[in-house]
Order: C-alpha cells, then structure tokens, then sequence
C-alpha cells in the first residue's frame, strides 16, 4: 500500500508528463499561427499587386476569398492557443498544489520520524538524569557480553548506591534529591571511556559498564576514581552536599556469564563494601583477596 508522500510523487509525475505534452501542443499551435501569418502576408502582397496592376474583378475575388481562408486559419489557430494557454495556466496552478500537499508531506514525515526518535529516547532513558536506564544497560551488557565471548576479553559491571541519600530528600526536599542525582550523572558521565556505558537503574543506585578491563587492578583503580568524584564537594539550589557512595564490581567471565548473574554479584560486592566502609570491593574477594581501599 503506497503511502501519502509515494502518492503525492505519482501525481506530481502525472502532472508533470500532461504539462510537458502540453507545451508542446502550445509549440505545435504556435507553428501553425506562424505559418498562418506567412500565408496571409503572402495572400494580402499579392493583393496590393493585382490591384495595383488592374487585375480584374473575379480574379480579385479569389484572391480575396483565399485571404478570408487564412484568416479563418489564423483565428482557429490563435483560438487553439488561447485553450493551450488556459490548460497550461491550469496545469501550473495543479503544479504548484502538488508542491504544496508534497510540502506538507515531507513536514509531517520528519514530524512523525522525529516523535518516534523522542519516544524511543524516552522508553531508554532515564527521566531524571537523562541516562540510560535498565532496559537500555542490559541491552548494551548483552551486545558486550557477545564481544567478550568472540575476542576472550574481561569486561566489569559496577553496581554504585549513593549512602544516606534519603536524608538529602527528607531535609532539602525531592527537587534538591534530583539535584544531587543529575550532579552524581554528570560525574559518572565525565569517566566514561569509548564504548563504556552509565546508566541509572532506580533511586539512587547507578551502573557502570566497563569495556575490556583487561587486569582486575584497573577496573578496581577506576571504581576508586569514581567514588573520589562522587565524593567531591556540589552545590544545589544554593545548598552544598558531599555524598559518598558504595561500589561492587563483578567481573566477566570470574564471576558470572550473563547480565543477571554479573549484576547480581556486583549488588552483593556493593552491600560488603557499604558495611566494610573501605572502598570498592571487588565479588568473590574473599576467594581472590582484591579488597581496594
């Protein structure tokens, strides 16, 4: 089933192929008047000879009513021309509706093509912070995952929670939460490398996609980055907050194959790193003691 816009083109064409034939009827029309012309110029010299030269009277009327022929001729193809440039007018102003509608068209399919854009950013990110949100993180940590597999590298997945948040809503109000929480995604956007992915998973708890971390040192270094600019000073609505925050990485393949399975233990290396209080904790530490303070 064609659409508007594919509709609009076949009759823009269809116009277009009847304006072209009838320009050339006008051509054709205009040729005749022409010749008409020539011929009535030729009668009417001939004329001015034979009255010149005493031609006698029944030869004057021929010559006269072969005059009156081509004037008959002239006027049919003058009338002719007359139509063609009616029908040319006409076809000019369809020609120009045609655009017009076609205009419209084009708006309303970048109109529609751009709601759809801004209703699938919407679906994918997080209100709030503008970050991607779980659905989108799973997503990418699915598409990673696959890469991982294909080239045998270590990826990590950290799970962030701001500590004691909720007394930042309870004494400053939610507009001064939001604040913070837009400052926090702001910080966790500027340690973003090529390929790596934060996104906001609920409240106040964020996740960390980190691409080929090739040594379990470096994505531990990382997180203590992190928390350091978490940690630093903001200012919102005119009030300044410090909050601190609690992080577990999971590793791929060590502690887990699947999304699930790695944001799962990254959730439980958060909890030991908010009761130890020492920094990131990496899962699976008491097995391979990598406690970062």
């Amino acid at each position: 089933m064609k659409s508007n816009a594919e509709r609009s083109e076949a009759e823009f064409a269809q116009k277009t192929a009847l304006l072209t034939r009838a320009l050339g009827q006008s051509e054709q029309v205009y040729e005749k008047v022409e010749q008409a012309a020539v011929d009535l110029s030729a009668v009417n010299a001939v004329l001015k000879d034979e009255i010149a030269d005493g031609v006698p009277l029944e030869k004057m009327e021929g010559a006269l009513a072969r005059s009156e022929h081509v004037e008959v001729k002239v006027q049919e193809a003058a009338a002719g021309l007359a139509a063609v440039n009616d029908a040319l007018a006409e076809e000019i102003e369809e020609r120009h509706r045609l655009e017009h509608r076609l205009s419209k068209s084009d708006r309303a399919l970048s109109e529609s093509r751009a709601e759809g854009s801004k209703l699938t950013h919407t679906a994918l990110h997080d209100a709030v912070t503008g970050l991607a949100n779980l659905t989108l993180f799973n997503d990418r940590l699915r598409n990673a995952l696959a890469q991982a597999r294909r080239h045998s590298w270590r990826l990590a997945v950290m799970f962030i929670d701001l500590d004691e948040f909720k007394s930042v809503n309870d004494a400053h109000g939610h507009d001064a939460g939001d604040g913070v929480l837009k400052m926090v995604a702001r910080r966790l956007e500027a340690m973003v490398r090529s390929g790596d992915t934060v996104s906001r998973r609920s409240g106040d708890e964020f996740l960390f996609l980190m691409l080929e971390a090739r040594e379990e040192s470096i994505a531990a270094a990382l997180a203590t980055k992190i928390g350091d600019k978490i940690a630093e000073w903001c200012e919102v609505g005119g009030v300044e907050f410090r909050v601190a925050a609690s992080i577990g990485i999971a590793l791929y393949p060590e502690d887990g194959a699947s999304p699930e399975e790695l944001l799962k233990n990254a959730d439980t290396a958060m909890y030991a790193a908010k009761l130890k209080k020492q920094g990131p904790v990496l899962y699976g530490s008491t097995v391979r003691p990598h406690l970062v303070s």
